[in-house]
């Protein structure tokens, strides 16, 4: 069984009537998707472009309905809190989380954001004890794999590289990926975008084929546990 949650982030569209609007995290992340397709089945697919149908920004509304207690939410609550219940069950559901971003201003974009402030929700998708000392929260959801796709305009953003300290887009996902329940990340980025020269193509072309022999090797992963589980 697979059940992949697709989450793009660009403003861009992934077509474009000139091509080098396109999104090219778009496009990684689709060429993830249909070589997963050319293995194996995919259960449920569930996509969201929040890049271009961002979700709503919590408010001190939103925030006072989390807090209150579920059977004395009003009705206007229930209703700030309704985008957040979907999006949190869209989540629970899945087995395989694939988040494209584009690196804007050296973090992710406003949108993606959003999305991640209405699902990282107290007694949902973690829960606080302060039993536990100085770490007292931890996630309730568990067992899932990430595959974080990005583009980025300029180059070396990984340790030790020249740019490692101005990376604000892979550690925040890393962190924020625990409250998904993600117990497994891989991450794809294409760089160089801006310089338009033979390494951001060298670096596209990785990108796409790293997308593609993931997207295999997870998809026959995710065969061989069904079937394991099958004959237990």
């Amino acid at each position: 069984m697979s059940t992949i949650l697709h989450i793009d982030s660009s403003v861009r569209a992934i077509d474009n009537d000139n091509p080098s609007h396109n999104s090219l995290s778009k496009q990684i992340a689709r060429q993830f998707v249909e070589s997963w397709q050319e293995t194996s089945s995919i259960d449920e697919y569930i996509y969201r472009d929040v890049g271009i149908h961002p979700p709503q920004f919590i408010t001190q509304d939103w925030i006072g309905a989390v807090f209150t207690p579920e059977s004395k939410r009003t009705a206007d609550q229930k209703l700030l809190l309704a985008l957040s219940d979907t999006l949190i069950d869209e989540l629970t559901r899945a087995d395989i989380i694939v988040i494209s971003t584009p690196m804007y201003n050296y973090g992710m974009p406003a949108q993606l954001k959003a999305w991640f402030d209405q699902i990282v929700r107290v007694n949902k998708t973690f829960d606080f004890d302060l039993k536990r000392g100085d770490f007292p929260l931890a996630p309730l959801l568990s067992g899932k794999t990430l595959v974080a796709i990005a583009s980025c305009g300029e180059f070396g953003f990984e340790e030790p590289e020249i740019r490692a300290k101005s990376n604000h887009l892979m550690p925040h996902l890393r962190t924020l990926s625990r409250y998904l329940g993600v117990e497994t990340m891989y991450e794809i980025v294409s760089e160089y975008q801006e310089f338009a020269d033979d390494r951001h193509q060298a670096s596209l072309t990785q990108a796409f084929e790293q997308a593609q022999s993931l997207a295999l090797a997870l998809a026959q992963s995710q065969q061989i546990t069904h079937t394991d589980e099958q004959l237990v």
